[in-house]
């Protein structure tokens, strides 16, 4: 694997060094021939988020595929626009000279994806690499084993791994690639591993984008709509069974209306995945029994309220609501990334606004109210919803991306190109004038000063 990984690499160095990457034309040429292999290969894909996830057709094609999809019928409708100069005005100081601003592309990249949603982040960054005019090495999970080999089958039919290449393996395949030079690493998954991922990329002062996570918080305040809020929040925690980097993580309940809100909760749960949500065709699976077993651990923090239930065998957790926790306990310190919801209430939103910012700052925050712009100005977090979850991730026009220990840059849609790709400053000076202020010994000196 090594060997490989070292004789790719150098490819696909050379491959970019040849600039067969640059030119416009090739880069939509690669982001059809990607949107056609993804069509090629979609019931496949679909079958296999079904064998790893238990994740229904439905829920596959909306939450990975058509997001690919979008990002790639963007990109291929707006490149020319986004790759073209900026011009920017020059200063009196430097005229005649012209000012502007062009993109190139950073070179050989490297994108890690998790396996919560294996196709879309996987792909979505490999459709920035591509229209920035990269070459891309491409790591799926190994946590979704099927998934990840028709990935594998999809790109190596597709592309020649001198320019896009992909490996599977465990975490020291990970260790094995990350000792390489790269000219970016593109990584999604935990807090954890993104500091191994910085660690290894500082050392080549190589550039990283981490898309990490955290305890995203969801605030229903007094005089939210209960009914629209339950009906939100239940969709968004079990949706890929709460295993989603910007699923809402803990609730924060006004105590005046804590009792109605979670009794609509349950009946709004009940009314997505029926009485029985085990039998329930669009409820996904824990992916493996680490991951159950810690789940099932955080059921001792609380006293369950809703829900508590589950099967080891097919990893099954019902959707659980959680009360009487301890701020301090493992439920509130961790992301859960599972369908467990543990509550806490307040009587001044300040309470709220204080708790979130003692803690590390999450991807995502979710307020039901109507005192949002208090909220938001006195708190930070990657993105935001108000009076929804989850939906900030659907407009490719906005940038997605954590903030401290939620991750670092961003992407989607033009954000994508952007940062894959090098904003390079140019200034332009004709030779039919040499103005002769700049140069030693700096005479009308009195006058240069006024101009700069």
């Amino acid at each position: 694997m090594q060997t490989y990984i070292s004789t790719t690499i150098q490819k696909q160095r050379n491959y970019f060094a040849s600039g067969s990457t640059l030119s416009l034309s090739f880069r939509k040429q690669n982001l059809r021939l990607l949107m056609k292999a993804i069509k090629a290969y979609e019931k496949r894909l679909t079958e296999v988020l079904w064998i790893d996830l238990h994740k229904s057709y439905e829920e596959a094609y909306l939450t990975e595929l058509s997001i690919v999809y979008g990002e790639l019928r963007n990109h291929l409708r707006h490149l020319s626009c986004w790759a073209k100069p900026e011009c920017r005005t020059s200063p009196i100081a430097i005229m005649p000279a012209s000012s502007h601003i062009i993109k190139e592309p950073l070179g050989n990249t490297l994108i890690i994806a998790p396996w919560n949603y294996p196709v879309q982040l996987l792909l979505n960054p490999l459709v920035g690499a591509i229209s920035a005019g990269c070459t891309a090495m491409l790591k799926p999970s190994p946590y979704t084993p099927h998934v990840s080999q028709v990935l594998t089958d999809m790109i190596r039919s597709t592309f020649n791994d001198h320019y896009i290449a992909i490996v599977e393996g465990n975490r020291q395949v990970n260790q094995l690639l990350l000792a390489e030079r790269w000219d970016l690493i593109f990584f999604t998954g935990s807090p954890t591993l993104g500091k191994m991922v910085m660690e290894s990329a500082a050392k080549n002062l190589t550039p990283v984008v981490l898309e990490l996570g955290g305890k995203s918080p969801c605030i229903i305040d007094h005089d939210a709509d209960i009914k629209v809020a339950a009906k939100r929040v239940a969709w968004g925690k079990v949706l890929n069974a709460g295993q989603t980097c910007i699923a809402p993580d803990y609730l924060m309940i006004h105590e005046d209306i804590k009792d109605k809100f979670l009794r609509q909760l349950t009946k709004e749960w009940k009314h997505l995945l029926t009485k029985n949500p085990q039998e329930a065709k669009h409820f996904v699976r824990i992916v493996n029994d680490k991951a159950m077993e810690r789940l099932i651990g955080y059921l001792q923090d609380g006293t369950i309220y809703y829900g508590g239930t589950y099967d080891r065998e097919e990893r099954f957790l019902h959707p659980t609501i959680l009360t009487d926790v301890d701020p301090a306990s493992p439920v509130m310190q961790e992301e859960i990334f599972g369908p467990i919801f543990p509550v806490l209430t307040f009587k001044e939103i300040d309470e709220v606004i204080a708790f979130i910012n003692q803690r590390e700052k999450p991807l995502a925050l979710y307020y039901f109210g109507n005192n949002d712009q208090y909220v938001l100005r006195h708190t930070s977090s990657g993105g935001a919803c108000v009076n929804d979850v989850i939906m900030h991730i659907v407009n490719h026009k906005l940038p997605f991306g954590g903030v401290g220990n939620s991750g670092m840059s961003s992407y989607h849609g033009k954000e994508s190109f952007l940062v894959f790709s090098h904003r390079r400053s140019v200034v332009k000076t004709p030779t039919w004038i040499d103005m002769p202020f700049r140069y030693m010994p700096y005479r009308l000196f009195d006058w240069i000063k006024k101009m700069v």
